[in-house]
């Protein structure tokens, strides 16, 4: 493809279920009754050339078919609720889909201390290029959750041209890492706690590492940590090579790059998502023709819980998947 295509519409208006339209009635109950049965499929252990590896569920297809490279969010692994549900929706089509477990994601430590960051693409690229080395001739796509959304952006604009994926699809991306940082760490009320589990489990398996690896870590730094900036200023930045967490936050913040991406991407996000805003969108975003942008009133942070009760739907995967077929129509 080497034009921009249309700009894609959603197939029908978000419209969140009765009683849970708030922000974080979305995201809370979204993640609760989001439990799909996984689509038959097996894990594959695969060694990095760094002498650490990945934990990586493959969905199985036609090596012609087209395939996904699904990357969840912080803190979350292949087995995330959306992470799954996504798959079911390829598993539909007879896409193959390969969901990657960022390092000390997927349930065991990973041999060495680092793990991943919001703007880290080593991984992706090489879980792109061992889908090819295993005979995957079909086109494959991106479809990124939260943090995932913002590596799949950063690889996307880092590459431009020479893209190995066909498309992306990025769904609550906090695009300013700055001000996501900032707006989590002064919150109170519910945003707090999800502050507070995350910090709980990021400082477990930090502190993990440094009793089995001294030295990589200053443990009381981390420790001593009550914030996402602190911790990453305590690990994210010197594990990475960034003088601090707000030079890591500018390296690495999807927005400001936007512009450099020359493959078809889906931008959904909502404006009351209470982690990752779709106000923090660049103004200039649609000056990129390769850019398509669905931005909701509500939804929350990956929500976007429709239908009734007793069927709930999930809007956000389902537009994913539709973007996606509407690119391969173009083929």
């Amino acid at each position: 493809m080497t034009d921009a295509p249309p700009r894609f519409s959603p197939t029908a208006p978000f419209v969140p279920m009765a009683g849970v339209g708030g922000h974080h009635a979305q995201t809370i109950v979204a993640a609760l009754v989001r439990r799909p049965t996984p689509p038959p499929g097996h894990r594959e252990r695969w060694e990095t050339p760094d002498g650490d590896f990945l934990d990586v569920d493959w969905l199985p297809a036609d090596r012609r078919a087209p395939h996904l490279v699904v990357l969840h969010g912080l803190e979350g692994s292949s087995r995330a609720g959306y992470v799954l549900e996504t798959l079911r929706g390829a598993a539909r089509r007879r896409f193959g889909a390969v969901a990657l477990n960022f390092r000390s994601c997927s349930g065991e430590p990973n041999r060495f201390v680092r793990a991943y960051n919001s703007g880290d693409t080593t991984d992706v690229r090489f879980a792109i290029a061992r889908m090819r080395d295993a005979g995957v001739t079909g086109p494959i796509f991106g479809v990124g959750f939260s943090l995932g959304a913002s590596v799949l952006l950063n690889l996307l604009a880092q590459t431009g041209t020479g893209c190995p994926l066909a498309g992306g699809v990025a769904i609550s991306t906090p695009f300013d890492l700055s001000s996501c940082a900032t707006a989590m760490d002064q919150a109170r009320g519910l945003t707090a706690l999800y502050r507070r589990l995350f910090l709980r489990s990021l400082k477990r398996k930090a502190l993990a590492q440094c009793a089995r690896l001294p030295h990589a870590l200053d443990p009381s730094k981390i420790r001593r940590a009550k914030g996402i900036r602190a911790f990453d200023d305590a690990v994210t930045a010197p594990l990475f090579g960034f003088l601090d967490a707000e030079a890591y936050y500018r390296a690495c913040s999807a927005g400001p790059k936007l512009r450099e991406i020359r493959r078809p991407t889906l931008l959904l996000s909502a404006e009351d998502d209470p982690l990752a805003p779709a106000a923090a969108l660049p103004d200039d975003v649609l000056d990129n023709p390769w850019l398509s942008v669905v931005r909701t009133a509500r939804g929350g942070h990956v929500g976007f819980l429709s239908g009734v009760p007793l069927r709930p739907r999930f809007w956000a995967e389902e537009q994913a998947l539709a973007f996606i077929d509407s690119l391969l129509s173009r083929r």
